[in-house]
């Protein structure tokens, strides 16, 4: 996906550095109608992840104008392939599930997002099956969830729908922050933003290895403590800096483990 893994590109605005994703769309017509959703609202980026079908001539029929957006749409394989780059994750789900993490609010959430972008961050906001949603394993790559507060005794919401629902409130956000900032918004340095999606699952491979190394888990299954762990290092916000630091203590641990085990 080397169109979406380059690095910060200051001359982005804040809306071209927010991508919609959609995970595992099985019909083509919901494609479409999340593109007009997002280009009415002034958005352009989408990403596919494993759609059933490929856009087609419905995909295309119920774009209705936002031809551009469906067309230049990226395919990937793979959640972690689609946000690789990216610094703020949020997953929009319709329920809780085990994966326990931060709800937001799609308003608190588009502020969020904006804010990340406005600094420099790509961010993405992630939609799941029309049926299904979101997995609990796709949704341990989320910073955090969002949850639309549809009416409960009727809560079917189209994936299209709630496409719409979140763009506009990233349009919101967008035209606040334009107003309140002017052109001070992309300004900070890109040393300090968090650390892209793609350096914080190599961090966590290496803490679970290092975890097993030490035998940490005692025999108990690692799941449930890598889940925790994911939490509070997402919501920390680490910086690609404070993660190389980690990295280099894991590195340390998992040498002192060898060395005490060719003692044994």
């Amino acid at each position: 996906m080397s169109s979406e893994s380059k690095s910060v590109n200051p001359s982005h605005t804040p809306a071209q550095r927010l991508r919609i994703v959609l995970v595992g769309t099985q019909h083509p017509g919901n494609m479409g109608s999340a593109a007009r959703a997002m280009k009415t609202m002034g958005l352009a980026r989408l990403v596919l992840v494993a759609p059933e079908k490929r856009p087609n001539e419905e995909s295309y029929a119920l774009a209705a104008g936002a031809d551009d957006v469906l067309g230049d749409a990226v395919i990937c394989e793979t959640l972690a392939e689609a946000v690789a780059d990216c610094r703020l994750v949020l997953g929009c789900t319709a329920r809780s599930r085990r994966v326990q993490l931060e709800e937001l609010m799609p308003r608190d959430a588009a502020g969020r997002a904006v804010a990340q972008a406005a600094g420099g961050a790509e961010v993405a906001l992630v939609f799941g099956r029309e049926r299904t949603g979101l997995t609990n394993e796709e949704l341990q790559l989320c910073h955090a969830a969002v949850h639309i507060p549809a009416n409960p005794d009727y809560s079917s919401l189209n994936l299209a729908a709630a496409v719409q629902v979140l763009s506009y409130e990233l349009r919101l956000a967008l035209l606040e922050g334009a107003s309140a900032e002017g052109e001070s918004a992309g300004t900070e340095d890109p040393r300090d933003l968090p650390a892209s999606h793609a350096e914080m699952e190599g961090f966590f491979a290496q803490l679970a290895e290092t975890l097993d190394a030490i035998d940490f888990h005692k025999g108990r299954a690692p799941e449930s403590a890598m889940r925790k762990l994911r939490r509070l290092y997402l919501r920390a916000g680490l910086d690609a800096r404070e993660v190389r630091i980690l990295r280099g203590i894991l590195a340390d641990a998992q040498r002192m483990a060898m060395l005490a085990g060719s003692k044994r």
